[in-house]
Order: structure tokens, then C-alpha cells, then sequence
């Protein structure tokens, strides 16, 4: 990767008996949004604060822009910062909070004036100068975060699960707002989040988090279609699982006994001939035929959405997948169906992995 803007080598974290951030090593790239996401405490907004200078790595350094930051202050590390409470200050207005890192820098009054300007046009917060944060929507307060966090035109921009508080409407505008931000900007934004689609909408790589440690980092196609670890594909998307043992493996594709039927998928992780192995399939991967057949089943509910549906479908076994598939009429509560999929589209792991 050329131009890299952030490097972070061998950085740990510990807090007490507690290792929020294990050896973890990153590049981000100049012009790259980095999602980092993982459930609550995997340690990825430890990952955030050591990157700002709020949090000093008990190992390992930070480089950005070419230089060791790993124990300067956050205001010499030349970055902006998004925080999820948006933390205005309610007794200055819009102006006053967006140019307070420019006062904190000692910038002259021509330097805030102009880069004030230039952040109120590109944010769309025209004519708001004056009001104070009781006085905005909640994506108004979100547009003036971000102008506060990019006035000082830094060379990295942070971002702590900025959308966390916003109703789902507002948080896909913005989604796509943040998005246009950073491209229009040039600029990498590394951003911190427990919720998949916000990542997958926004990123261009990303890393799994779980328990201080990377369970896979890279282009967010790659981590969805192709995961390499059993949390990484239990974790993206809405997969289905099931458990057997390997009967047969030919080649990259391994058949597992699952209650006498022979279910086919990719292998991971060393598995064996033999090995207990747990399977995992994405919702949209499964398809639905009317009518019986290898592995059957009945539909139990239908929620419509659109174009597809989830079908959620009780198995012979009376174990209950969900398929998200086109919605056809004859595809109703109640109906029997045959389900199927593709073996790459499926991925096997040993049950202890």
C-alpha cells in the first residue's frame, strides 16, 4: 500500500488483568476509510484513543504522517476527532464550538476565518452560525461535530460511533454524507463501530475486533464473502449455522454429516477428516424451490420487505434457518420447500476453533 498516513506496530494495551489491544499492527492508507468493528469490548475504541493521544500503548508506537507520535499529546498529532456524544459545549454557538480547536491551536483570526468559512460550506451548516447546540437537530449537532473535528484541516480524522444516537433515517443520510466528506476531502478517516452495516456501507477496508485482538483485517468484500475465522463468520451478516462431523474432503470443500444429509462447504483452519466442524451460511445465500426435496422444510413466518423476503423455515429436523430470498407468491406460511445453496458460499470451521 503506497502513501500510508497511519501505521500503528506491535501496539498493546493493558488495563489491570484486562489486554484491551493485543500486538495489534495496521496501515491506513492516504485516501482510505478503516472501519474498525466489534461487539462491545473488543477494544476497538482503545484502538481509537491510543491513535488520538488519549491513550498511550503500553507497547508498540503510532506513526502518523511518517512521525512517532506514540507519546505526544493529542493536539501535536495534527488529527480531528469525532466523539459520539458530539460533546458541544451548550454556552457557545455553532461558530464558536466548530473553531475551538483553532483556538486551542493559538490560530490567528484571518486562519479561523477562513477555514471556518471553508467547513460551514462543506458541512452545509450555511447561515447557523449564530445558534447555539439547543437550537439544532440532531443532524445539525452531528454536521457541526464533524466541522469541529475537520476546521484544523488535519491529516487524519477519528470517529467514535458518530451515529450511535441518531434514529435510523438520519443515520443512513449521514452515512452517506460522512461518505462524501472523506472522499471530496482526500483524507484517511479511521472510524469505530459496533454496527456492521454502517462499516459495510462506508468503508474500504476494515478490521474485526474481538477481545484486543484482530480476528481479520482487509477489503470489506473479502471479510464478508470470504471469512477466515469461525467469529468472523458468525459475527458478519446473518448466517445460519450448523453442526457435523467431516465425512469426506476433496480438495478446499469439505462434506459434513448433518443428520444424515451431506452438506458441503468451504474448509478453514486445518479441518480434518473426522473433526466435529461447525458450518455457517448466509441468509441470502440459501435458496428456496417449492416442493420437497434433499433437505426440506415448512415455512413458519414470512417477513416481507420489498423485493425479498426472509423466510424463516422449520428444517425435518425441526431446526429453524432463515432465508433470504425473492419473494413469490406461492412462497407463503406454510408451504414446503426445498432448500439449497452453493458449497463456496458456505464455510466450515472446527467446532473449537
Amino acid at each position: 500500500m503506497s502513501n500510508i498516513v497511519l501505521t500503528l506496530e506491535n501496539v498493546s494495551k493493558y488495563f489491570g488483568a484486562i489486554t484491551a489491544a493485543d500486538n495489534i499492527n495496521i496501515d491506513v492508507g492516504q485516501t482510505e476509510f478503516f472501519a474498525l468493528l466489534g461487539p462491545s469490548g473488543s477494544g476497538k475504541t482503545t484502538m481509537l484513543r491510543m491513535i488520538a493521544g488519549l491513550e498511550i500503548p503500553d507497547k508498540g508506537r503510532i506513526v502518523i504522517g511518517g512521525k512517532d507520535v506514540t507519546n505526544l499529546p493529542p493536539y501535536l498529532r495534527g488529527i480531528g476527532m469525532v466523539f459520539q456524544d458530539f460533546l458541544l459545549f451548550p454556552h457557545k454557538t455553532v461558530a464558536e464550538n466548530i473553531i475551538f480547536p483553532l483556538k486551542m491551536q493559538k490560530s490567528s483570526e484571518a486562519e479561523k476565518r477562513e477555514n471556518l468559512k471553508w467547513v460551514i460550506n462543506l458541512v452545509h451548516l450555511e447561515g447557523l452560525e449564530g445558534r447555539y447546540p439547543h437550537q439544532l437537530s440532531g443532524g445539525q449537532k452531528q454536521r457541526v461535530a464533524l466541522a469541529r473535528g475537520l476546521v484544523s484541516r488535519p491529516s487524519l480524522l477519528l470517529l467514535d460511533e458518530p451515529l450511535a444516537n441518531l434514529d435510523r433515517e438520519l443515520r443512513k443520510e449521514m452515512e452517506v454524507e460522512i461518505r462524501r466528506f472523506q472522499l471530496e476531502l482526500g483524507i484517511p478517516f479511521v472510524y469505530v463501530t459496533h454496527n456492521q452495516e454502517e462499516a459495510l456501507t462506508m468503508s474500504d477496508r476494515m478490521a474485526i475486533m474481538r477481545d484486543g485482538k484482530m480476528e481479520q483485517v482487509g477489503k470489506k468484500f473479502s471479510l464478508y464473502h470470504r471469512p477466515t475465522s469461525r467469529f468472523v463468520a458468525s459475527f458478519l451478516g446473518s448466517p445460519n449455522m450448523f453442526k457435523g462431523r467431516v465425512s469426506a474432503i476433496d480438495g478446499a470443500v469439505a462434506t459434513l454429516d448433518w443428520n444424515g444429509h451431506a452438506i458441503k462447504a468451504n474448509v478453514h483452519h486445518g479441518l480434518k477428516l473426522g473433526d466435529d466442524a461447525v458450518c455457517y451460511i448466509k441468509s441470502e445465500k440459501i435458496h428456496l424451490q417449492s416442493g420437497k426435496g434433499a433437505m426440506s422444510g415448512n415455512i413458519r413466518d414470512v417477513i416481507f420487505k420489498g423485493q425479498y423476503a426472509d423466510f424463516l423455515v422449520v428444517l425435518e429436523n425441526m431446526q429453524e434457518i432463515t432465508a433470504s430470498d425473492s419473494h413469490r407468491e406461492q412462497m407463503v406460511e406454510g408451504a414446503q420447500v426445498h432448500v439449497t445453496w452453493e458449497p463456496e458460499n458456505a464455510d466450515a470451521f472446527p467446532v473449537e476453533d
